[in-house]
């Protein structure tokens, strides 16, 4: 199924000349992945405590494009720089889970929001992001399947922070839109197993 990760390849050759200007000053693929998941639990704290300052919202479209960018680039770093590591590659997987828990808990204190589903879509992504690294673990790659993978959470969770943020009001629609990251997180799941399971080991 088609996702926001299919544009990777392009955000990764616009963000290669960054990482080389980072190598040449002697900053890692870990730094930059540490850096990240550090930021987005200060950006989640902030929104976790002041909820209901709808301005602060703003902060989480810009804050996910950054993060997404730190994740390109920290890849370029491991892959294109020799930093490559186990303990690297360790970070990135747990890294990206912190920082989405971090990031999209946070919405269960809006008060139009029904925190069962934010709950759930969140289990769901750590879910699938552990189904996708078990590719690596049975022999094969590491899954990457839509339809609701980490860059289209962010894009999606990115675009209703921003909507908050201008002050859209969130009634008749906000837990329609979490249910509907849930159930398509379940989606992505199932697809991560199957081909997964159809791929031949390496």
């Amino acid at each position: 199924m088609a996702s926001v990760y299919d544009l990777k390849p392009r955000f990764v050759a616009l963000l290669r000349p960054v990482a080389a200007g980072l190598a040449a000053r002697g900053v890692s693929a870990n730094a930059v992945t540490l850096a990240a998941m550090l930021a987005s639990i200060l950006v989640g704290l902030i929104l976790a405590l002041w909820p209901d300052c709808l301005g602060l919202w703003l902060i989480l479209p810009v804050f996910l494009f950054l993060r997404m960018a730190a994740n390109a680039v920290d890849g370029i770093l491991a892959r294109e720089h020799g930093m490559k590591s186990r303990l690297g590659a360790i970070l990135n997987e747990v890294g990206d889970v912190v920082s989405d828990t971090a990031l999209y808990l946070p919405f269960v204190l809006l008060p139009a929001v029904n925190g069962f589903w934010v709950i759930l879509a969140v289990i769901i992504a750590i879910i699938g992001e552990m189904t996708g690294i078990l590719g690596q673990v049975v022999g094969n790659s590491r899954r990457y399947d839509g339809p609701m993978g980490k860059s289209d959470r962010a894009a999606i969770f990115g675009l209703i922070g921003f909507l908050i943020g201008i002050g859209v009001s969130l009634d008749g629609w906000i837990n329609w839109a979490m249910a509907a990251i849930a159930l398509l997180g379940l989606v992505t799941l199932l697809n991560r197993a199957r081909k997964t399971l159809a791929e031949t080991p390496k």
